[in-house]
């Protein structure tokens, strides 16, 4: 790819999950007219799996996203043909192009680099900025590096950057991150006035189980799909569609997913640790055993939903709760455990522990099976 054809929207992530979720978004809404433009894929590991993505991805040929469960009490079976990634570089060796290509072209960013993805490296110094440096190791630094670059040939043009890492606020941590280098790095106020008042960091929540790949690339999801989005003055976004939702009330949707489907599935995470449950098991199976079906209603009804009707939000809660228990009991979805059980005692402390400390105040709630998972090896 050229840097003179270069999209208006860089993704940095190869993740199945982005293609059938941003990405599908973005390509059902170019058919319409409602996009930005295409996305130009940037691979920022070493993995082979995304290697291979991205050498599947660098034509531009489009992928199949096939969505399978039920929405409005009604079967879905469909496959949709997804054509938004225009081609797909690797941060390595494509970084002088990546470089070039920010300064002017880019209006979105759009990120999910994974659980580690903020994690900074010491390696990374103000020397990452000369014009024949190698690329930067974190992610953090490769934005610094980015936004620098921008900064200096087009000072005046906003770029809206939307990180999809299931971080609470993930634009407020990532923006920060991203301010404390360039202090670190001594690029001065002129420079850190842009960061905070040019750029546009959105705070945004994504949702959809996406179960399995296609090879080489693609993916197998759910229905169900959301991508709540902070409203601030000033964003860009890449599309419109009837998926995403700007709101001013981003952390109810927050708390809903962390506490309800997310700490469901690391409950049966967990409980499939502790029993050494079958290997391939998955959350429709888990779903399908009556005794750990009744487990995990215990720990919803018990647990979980009092701390949401001492915040005002029983109603709200219960409809979501009903949404999560079809999405758990989708046959069509092959979403092992063994998947979610990965980076395990990190998650149970993000999504075990805040219930926890929001329940000690109610009285008579003891929530004995989140502290006991809390407390287990």
């Amino acid at each position: 790819m050229q840097a003179t054809s270069f999209t208006p929207i860089l993704q940095f992530g190869t993740s199945r999950f982005l293609q059938a979720h941003a990405d599908l978004f973005i390509s059902q809404a170019l058919e319409k007219g409602e996009a930005l433009g295409q996305v130009t894929l940037v691979q920022t590991t070493d993995s082979a799996d995304s290697a291979r993505r991205v050498q599947a991805l660098a034509c531009g040929a489009g992928y199949p996203v096939r969505i399978q469960g039920a929405a409005n009490g009604l079967s879905v079976d469909e496959e949709y043909w997804s054509t938004a990634i225009a081609g797909a570089l690797h941060a390595g060796p494509d970084w002088p192009l990546i470089r070039q290509a920010i300064r002017y072209d880019v209006q979105v960013v759009i990120s999910n680099t994974g659980d580690k993805g903020y994690v900074l490296d010491t390696a990374d110094t103000s020397s990452c900025l000369a014009a024949d440096a190698t690329t930067p190791r974190s992610f953090p630094a490769k934005l610094l590096v980015l936004l620098h670059d921008r900064w200096l040939a087009n000072p005046a043009a906003p770029l809206s950057l939307f990180p999809c890492e299931l971080v609470s606020r993930n634009g407020d941590v990532l923006r920060d991150l991203v301010m404390g280098l360039a202090v670190q790095w001594d690029l001065g106020a002129g420079f850190a006035d842009y960061l905070r008042d040019t750029c546009r960091w959105a705070n945004s929540l994504v949702d959809r189980i996406v179960s399995q790949p296609i090879e080489p690339v693609g993916a197998i999801a759910e229905p169900y799909a959301i991508w709540a989005i902070e409203r601030q003055a000033g964003l860009v976004l890449p599309c419109t569609h009837p998926c995403m939702v700007v709101t001013d009330q981003l952390e109810q949707y927050e708390q809903f997913k962390l506490f309800m489907l997310n700490l469901g599935h690391t409950w049966l995470a967990e409980r499939w640790l502790q029993e050494r449950r079958a290997p391939d098991e998955t959350v429709f199976e888990a779903m399908s055993d009556p005794q750990l079906r009744e487990s995990l209603e215990q720990l919803w009804e018990r647990e979980v939903l009092p701390v949401f009707a001492a915040k005002g939000q029983l109603a709200l809660a219960h409809e979501y709760l009903a949404s999560v228990r079809d999405r758990f009991l989708n046959p069509f979805l092959q979403h092992r455990i063994a998947d979610i059980a990965q980076n395990h005692d990190e998650k149970k402390r993000r999504r075990f522990l805040p219930v926890v400390e929001m329940g000690r105040g109610i009285a008579g709630l003891e929530q004995p099976l989140l502290k006991g998972a809390l407390a287990a090896p």
